[in-house]
């Protein structure tokens, strides 16, 4: 059976800059974007996390300020906490905007990304 549900790979670089965490974005093709994605198809979305902090950080999930909105499906983790997969089946019109939560090995404090959007754009 072929998969129809399209896919898309973002990274997702944090720096440390004079000692706080900075985020950055690239499509698939290396080139910067700020993390916003338009969805207009039905796809899994993954983010690819590279870690420059030297602090161990891996995604421990990501917050929803509209949970219910029906904007984004599911979220998984890889079991290594380097990949996160958002599954958007495109259904629901809309925005939804959310934060990675990141966990690191020096401490057990959360870190929280700025907020990157998924906005749905279903075919008519």
């Amino acid at each position: 059976m072929a998969n129809s549900q399209a896919a898309e790979l973002i990274q997702v670089t944090v720096n440390l800059v004079n000692g706080e965490p900075q985020f950055s974005y690239l499509d698939s093709s290396g080139q910067p974007i700020d993390g916003d994605v338009t969805v207009t198809q039905a796809e899994t979305i993954t983010y690819q996390l590279i870690d420059n902090t030297g602090k161990g950080l891996k995604f421990a999930g990501a917050g929803f300020t509209t949970p219910f909105d029906g904007v984004i499906d599911s979220v998984n983790l890889s079991a290594d906490g380097m990949q996160l997969q958002m599954v958007d089946t495109d259904q629901t019109a809309g925005s939804s905007k959310f934060q990675f939560v990141l966990t690191n090995t020096t401490n057990n404090l959360m870190i929280l990304s700025p907020d990157p959007e998924v906005k749905n754009v279903p075919p008519q």
